[in-house]
């Protein structure tokens, strides 16, 4: 089992990364869309296979939506894992309307950099 995990954002990298004894374990890469609302579309989260099944993956997604939470904006989740967390998590995860994970959608398509 890993040490603590801190978990720190990067967002001009729009990096959420999961931290334990000097090694980056995890990680949630995400972009900021602006329009229709300002929104963390995340895009891909991926585990150091060694710290797999150590909850790592869900606390970096929780992290996400707090941060979220606490700026006033959404998360329109593209990201598989970060979507079957928020279905599992409706307390903690509004869904985001669908006219905003058209607009992530359509960011990916129009700039897949982002993805």
């Amino acid at each position: 089992m890993s040490s603590a995990i801190e978990i720190r954002d990067d967002r001009a990298r729009g990096v959420l990364e999961a931290h334990a004894g000097g090694d980056v374990v995890g990680q949630i890469v995400y972009f900021t869309l602006e329009e229709p609302e300002r929104a963390l579309v995340p895009v891909h989260t991926e585990v150091e296979p060694e710290h797999e099944g150590e909850g790592i993956g869900g606390s970096l997604a929780r992290e996400l939506y707090v941060m979220a939470a606490r700026e006033g904006i959404a998360v329109a989740p593209l990201c598989p894992y970060v979507v079957k967390w928020a279905e599992r998590h409706p307390d903690e995860a509004p869904v985001p309307a669908g006219e905003l994970v058209k607009a992530a959608l359509d960011k990916v398509k129009s700039d897949p950099a982002a993805w």
